[in-house]
């Protein structure tokens, strides 16, 4: 039951793996089976992010409750991928991208740079890729600070 919390947790916008491992920790789970789950859950909305999170945005800007947030959605994102596409220089926007979901600060995630790659049309399997390899690097920052964190307590 716990693991299904952690993989549902993982889902989640803003928390996504991030949070999840560490509530993981706090619930005495196995690390590593832990950070499986949890990359499991984050990786399972990219794809249905990146082919219909930008379709949906669009048509929800135009009604009058969802219109707002819709908006301000793909506003943060055609934002993030400018900014994704102007840092990339030499490094390419693959790397950018792995670098923006893997560096677990807040407004970065999986969900945010599925979202802005997709606005800027990076395609389906470069950005699964980058993303994926992203939510690992995230996991492992997020696993050893939760190993760190709780051997600490």
């Amino acid at each position: 039951m716990d693991y299904l919390k952690i993989f549902f947790l993982s889902m989640v916008p803003v928390v996504e793996l991030r949070g999840a491992v560490i509530y993981s920790q706090y619930l005495d789970l196995p690390i590593v089976q832990s950070y499986l789950i949890c990359v499991l859950g984050n990786m399972l909305p990219v794809p249905f992010i990146y082919l219909f999170a930008r379709k949906l945005l669009n048509v929800g800007a135009t009604k009058p409750v969802v219109g707002g947030l819709c908006r301000f959605l793909l506003e943060k994102g055609e934002r993030t991928g400018s900014k994704l596409r102007d840092r990339a220089g030499r490094v390419g926007l693959f790397f950018a991208l792995m670098l923006f979901v893997g560096i677990p600060i807040p407004g970065t995630g999986a969900w945010t740079g599925t979202l802005a790659a997709s606005i800027l049309d990076g395609g389906f399997r470069n950005t699964t890729l980058s993303v994926m390899l992203g939510v690992l690097l995230a996991g492992v920052i997020m696993m050893t600070a939760g190993v760190l964190g709780f051997s600490l307590l």
